[in-house]
């Protein structure tokens, strides 16, 4: 399968940079403010994230993470050799009163992001929810948009754009590649 690298460990840093840069100026009151990744690699981009925050405005905004494996509308219509791992959810603050910037490593369709939204509302009612994503690929099936984009990456549906950070992968890279069925057609 051939990759075409879009981001380098170097752009990945800086996209990250920006998108931090972005949250303080659009949130005045970083007291406000709550970091909740979406598993997995949304979760590392979340850390990250924090840790930008925190040595930009000093202010240590509690930080979270969500699994949004049972909220998604897809989750009976898989295989069971799809089906997704579960991972345990952290959110040991209130919600109540904080904007929450959601973290993703790529939003497409949008169904990801409805689920973490499902889920984070059953841990309580933030004053307001932004997305931070690294890449945006388009192709939404449902009307959300980010307010926090690294890099817009136009895609065809049958290509795919993988995300790999070091902690998880052991690298810091984004690739696009195409599909295993687009292949097979090919």
């Amino acid at each position: 399968m051939s990759e075409t690298v879009v981001l380098e460990r170097d752009d990945v840093r800086r996209k990250l940079q920006r998108i931090a840069h972005e949250i303080v100026e659009a949130n005045p009151e970083p007291d406000g403010l709550a970091i909740v990744g979406i598993h997995t690699r949304g979760a590392v981009l979340a850390r990250r994230l924090h840790a930008l925050l925190t040595d930009l405005v000093g202010a240590d905004a509690p930080i979270g993470d969500i699994d949004i494996s049972f909220y998604r509308d897809d989750v009976g219509a898989k295989s069971p050799a799809s089906q997704p791992v579960v991972h345990a959810s952290h959110i040991d603050f209130d919600l109540a009163g904080r904007t929450v910037v959601l973290v993703d490593d790529v939003l497409f369709t949008g169904r990801t992001v409805r689920a973490a939204v499902d889920a984070l509302f059953d841990y309580g009612r933030p004053q307001r929810v932004q997305l931070a994503v690294l890449c945006d690929r388009g192709h939404r099936e449902l009307p959300i948009r980010p307010d926090y984009v690294g890099k817009n990456l136009p895609t065809a549906h049958g290509q795919r754009v993988n995300v790999r950070l070091e902690e998880v992968d052991g690298v810091d890279q984004v690739t696009i590649s195409e599909s295993q069925a687009a292949e097979v057609i090919a």
